[in-house]
């Protein structure tokens, strides 16, 4: 085992922590490695919301030049920010066993405006969508940047809240006192869980990462993703998707909202383990059929605008 996998990663905080945590586990295997950081265009252009820049995987494109260039070896991501299709040459070599997927809302020790009319704070059209579904006399604005630096901009606004993914908050110790969890929320698809790819003809660092593999995480995340993509066909849009394990069987809640959060269609269905790989996409099938690519090409048509 004498080389040294180069383990890419974005370098915030959060990611830090994440690639530490995939050297920690190659170490403990026997493995040498090397951490090495860049910065992405999603972590750079700050003043746009996500959805207007336009560019799919805007979180990971960077890597995956860096690994195409032979740059690094691997790179670690949060899987809910990794594109369902990876480009030519890349592999997801391991998923990671899932932290907490749920979103919780970070506010300001007051709670009041949940019955009469508050500003919440989020960069993402299915939280957007969602928060507006539940609370219509609501309004949300954009925030974006960092875990550190959306908590300092929540602080030193005039906003209620903002919402965030408990996962991130935990990994890296500064989940505030002030939150609530928000479990009606159906969360990103993959959310909680983390993804390391490996170029597809390197067999070493193949090997090495699908130790590190977990079946369960890796089978769920597979069903919401397949529903994401058969979904959105490259386009962003309000959706959300949780599958779980109960001992044999898989539930799975997939759903797709208008962007004012006035249009829901869902999907809840169970399935087997042993009949998981087209699972997603047949729910995103039956939901497409009663409505929802109607909605989805108007969706596009606005965010075109």
């Amino acid at each position: 085992m004498n080389k040294i996998i180069r383990i890419g990663t974005r370098d915030s905080e959060l990611a830090l922590w994440q690639a530490h945590t995939v050297e920690k586990k190659l170490n403990d295997l026997g493995y040498q490695t090397e951490i090495i950081a860049v910065k992405s265009q999603g972590d750079i252009l700050l003043d746009k919301p996500l959805y207007e820049l336009g560019i799919t995987g805007i979180f990971t494109k960077t890597l995956d030049i860096a690994m195409l260039n032979k740059q690094v070896d691997i790179a670690v991501h949060s899987m809910k920010d990794v594109p369902t299709a990876l480009p030519s040459g890349i592999i997801q070599a391991a998923v990671l066993e899932r932290a907490n997927s749920v979103d919780i809302l970070v506010h300001k020790g007051n709670l009041d405006f949940l019955n009469s009319e508050g500003t919440i704070a989020t960069g993402s059209l299915r939280r957007q969508a969602q928060w507006l579904n539940k609370y219509p006399t609501h309004k949300t604005v954009d925030l974006r940047g960092n875990i550190n630096t959306r908590l300092k901009k929540l602080e030193e606004s005039d906003w209620n809240g903002a919402v965030f993914a408990a996962a991130g908050l935990e990994r890296i110790n500064i989940k505030p006192d002030n939150f609530i969890d928000l479990s009606w929320m159906v969360p990103a698809p993959a959310q909680g869980a983390m993804v390391v790819v490996a170029m597809e003809n390197d067999d070493f660092c193949r090997e090495a990462l699908a130790k590190l593999n977990h079946k369960e995480t890796e089978v769920c995340t597979h069903i919401e993703r397949q529903f994401l993509k058969t979904l959105e066909g490259g386009c962003t849009a309000p959706i959300g998707a949780l599958a779980s394990y109960n001992s044999s069987t898989i539930n799975f809640e997939g759903v797709l909202f208008s962007l004012d959060g006035k249009v829901k269609f869902e999907s809840k269905k169970s399935c087997t383990f042993e009949s998981y790989k087209n699972f997603g996409k047949e729910c995103a099938e039956e939901i497409l059929k009663n409505g929802a690519s109607t909605l989805m090409k108007s969706i596009r048509r606005d965010l075109k605008k």
